[in-house]
C-alpha cells in the first residue's frame, strides 16, 4: 500500500477515534446536565458545642468536593440542632429547584432530634414536592445517596 494510502487510512481510524471520544464526552455532559441540583441539609458542626468540629467540616468539604468531581451542583444547608433551623431550611428549600434533599444522619440518627428530622421531611414535601429524599451515612457520601436518586 502506498503511504499517502496508508496515511490516508491511520487519519481516517484516528478521526474516528477522536469522534468517539467526542460522542462519550457529550453523553456524559448530557447525563450530568439532567441530574439535577441537590440540597444537602444537615448539622453545622461548627454550631454545636462541647466537641471539635475539625473533622466533620473536613469530611463535609470531601463530599462536596465529590460532588464537584461528578459535575453535580449541590448546596449546603447546615444548621444549628436549635433555635432558626426550620427557617433556614424553607429559606434554601425555596432558594432553588432541587431534585433531590440528602438529609444528614446527624438530623436523623440522633434521637433527642426526631422532631427535627420530622420536620426536615415534610418540609422537603411542602416545598420541594417534586424532589427526592436520600439519607447518606456520613458527609464523604452524601453525593453516592443522591446518585441513587437523580436521573
Amino acid at each position: 500500500m502506498p503511504d499517502a494510502t496508508r496515511h490516508d487510512h491511520q487519519l481516517d481510524d484516528d478521526l474516528s477515534e477522536v469522534a468517539g471520544v467526542i460522542e462519550d464526552v457529550s453523553r456524559e455532559v448530557g447525563r450530568r446536565m439532567t441530574r439535577g441540583r441537590v440540597l444537602v441539609v444537615g448539622l453545622d458542626p461548627v454550631r454545636i458545642p462541647g466537641w471539635d468540629p475539625a473533622p466533620v467540616v473536613a469530611a463535609i468539604a470531601r463530599g462536596q468536593a465529590r460532588f464537584d468531581d461528578l459535575g453535580i451542583a449541590a448546596d449546603l444547608c447546615l444548621v444549628a440542632p436549635d433555635g432558626d433551623a426550620e427557617e433556614a431550611i424553607v429559606a434554601a428549600l425555596t432558594r432553588g429547584d432541587y431534585a433531590c434533599v440528602v438529609v444528614g444522619g446527624g438530623i436523623r440518627k440522633h434521637e433527642p432530634l426526631l422532631l427535627l428530622f420530622e420536620k426536615v421531611v415534610n418540609l422537603v414535601r411542602q416545598h420541594a414536592p417534586d424532589a427526592a429524599i436520600a439519607f447518606n451515612t456520613s458527609p464523604e457520601d452524601t453525593a453516592d445517596a443522591a446518585l441513587r436518586w437523580l436521573h
